[in-house]
């Protein structure tokens, strides 16, 4: 059988290939992704323009579509709009006066009393880590105001300390008591608020602004009601912002609350994309997301201006459960975790930090040398204290030695007690812990020490010699003797007048 023979390139349609490698169409649309026909030249995480004005990111090269995120949380997207190339990695914009305001991923001001008229450039989310031969070692101290982590868990600048533990047991409070400890001290805050409820990113904002914190901090915030695609962005936003600061020479310092919310989202837009689901269903590739992103967290050298990123990424827990998947993948990537358990929360230790658990792998080499020196010892009291413990609430005697043990333990948790946003400096932790070396508070009951505490924090900051102290704890490696009888005579005062 003969065929008639055709002319085809009569029934071609004519395909203007330029056009693709630039442009595309919307073919499907599924809870804040969409998948695009075009846009042959586009790469992973460009910005591209969905109907000249929603945006999008690319986050999913497949061989006939690409796959989209919209970061605006709407609903007027529909098939077969047109998508356009920007040809830029997605970037947030950031303004010379970026300090005290609140923004979105984007770098677009939330804060309507924030000025938007200064000069702008831009920083692309993702980049890689500092090559080794430019980052040098962590060795500066970066001061909490919390004594438990002074002492026993100090933080240096340019390490990566975890804050983990359940819902409700204080672990943004720590990070807002650092942030407010940080004041006059040329570190800039950077409070990354990851999918959380407005109401939250308010109080947060509030305790800052009340505590005269604002002025040094910036704010990179998504709500729970914004796009999955603007909430998995926002830390790796306010990544960036730090990034920019770090390589002008500044400190910063950088919370990430919560890293157990990103991973959800990130787990929502994998199974959006159909990648194949693995350990708790979270995507095979939810190491990578948190390590790329915590450590480009860094002390620089001299040689690359001496700027820090510090970081204190938050995650929660189910129950206290540490070995769980995302816990034990940010644990395994940071120096160090902070776990504070509901149980301590509960009977009043506040901060709840569990000191058996918690660890900082910096330790003294990020400490002030006369705290380091004063802090010698005291995590073993501590954990003698919660054993020996144990054995006193089922009723059993303890012979001379563990008695002391369980009074040391019992005055040190008591002076740990601290308030929200009421971080001591310096001379205020050197103090307390000289008293504690000197056995200087072994003879007050438990309720005597919280008032002992109190007025003689107060009397020590009215002193004429508190300045000098703090001065001493900060570039010296002694008290010296004259402060030490003053820090003496001072305690004496306070122990005579509340027994």
């Amino acid at each position: 059988m003969k065929y008639k023979e055709f002319d085809i390139e009569k029934f071609e349609t004519p395909v203007d290939i330029d056009f693709l490698q630039e442009n595309g169409q919307v073919d499907s649309i599924s809870d804040g992704i969409i998948f695009c026909s075009g846009l042959e030249s586009s790469f992973y995480n460009e910005l591209v323009i969905i109907d000249g004005q929603f945006h999008g990111m690319v986050m999913d090269l497949q061989e006939e579509l690409v796959g989209i995120g919209i970061l605006e949380d709407t609903n007027e997207i529909k098939e077969g709009m047109a998508v356009k190339r920007t040809g830029q990695p997605i970037s947030i914009r950031i303004s010379d006066k970026i300090r005290g305001g609140v923004i979105n991923p984007l770098g677009e001001s939330l804060y309507r009393g924030k000025s938007d008229t200064e000069k702008n450039y831009f920083v692309p989310m993702f980049s890689i880590t500092p090559p080794i031969m430019s980052i040098e070692s962590v060795t500066r101290p970066l001061e909490t105001g919390i004594m438990i982590l002074d002492t026993l868990l100090p933080i240096g600048k340019g390490q990566r300390q975890l804050i983990l533990g359940d819902r409700q047991t204080g672990k943004t409070q720590i990070a807002l008591d650092t942030i407010i400890n940080q004041k006059g001290k040329n570190v800039h805050c950077i409070f990354v608020s990851i999918g959380l409820k407005m109401h939250y990113i308010t109080e947060v904002i509030e305790a800052l602004k009340k505590n005269e914190a604002m002025n040094y901090t910036t704010i990179v915030a998504t709500t729970s009601s914004d796009s999955v695609t603007s909430q998995y962005l926002t830390p790796y936003a306010g990544m960036a912002l730090a990034e920019s600061l770090m390589k002008k020479g500044e400190d910063v310092l950088i919370v990430l609350d919560n890293l157990t919310k990103h991973a959800d989202v990130y787990r929502t837009i994998s199974l959006l994309f159909n990648r194949p689901p693995g350990r708790e269903a979270y995507p095979g590739d939810i190491f990578y997301i948190h390590s790329s992103l915590l450590e480009r967290a860094v002390q620089m050298n001299e040689d690359h201006k001496g700027g820090s990123i510090t970081a204190l990424p938050i995650i929660e827990t189910l129950s206290n459960d540490v070995s769980a998947y995302v816990p034990t993948n940010v644990v395994s990537i940071t120096d160090g975790q902070i776990l504070l358990k509901a149980d301590l929360f509960n009977s009043g230790q506040k901060p709840a930090v569990d000191v058996n658990v918690s660890v900082s792998r910096i330790g003294g080499d990020a400490q002030q040398p006369i705290i380091r020196q004063l802090s010698k010892g005291l995590n073993l009291i501590v954990s003698q204290y919660y054993d020996l413990k144990e054995l006193l609430d089922f009723g059993n005697a303890l012979d001379e030695e563990s008695q002391i043990i369980v009074d040391k333990g019992r005055i040190l948790m008591e002076i740990f007690k601290q308030e929200e946003c009421a971080p001591l400096a310096s001379g205020e932790t050197a103090a307390l812990l000289y008293l504690l070396k000197k056995d200087e508070l072994i003879t007050l009951e438990t309720k005597q020490i919280k008032s002992f505490k109190l007025l003689f924090l107060q009397k020590l900051k009215e002193s004429e010699w508190f300045d000098e102290l703090n001065r001493i704890v900060q570039t010296e490696k002694e008290l010296g003797e004259l402060l030490e009888d003053k820090i003496l005579t001072l305690a004496t005062e306070i122990r005579q007048a509340i027994e």
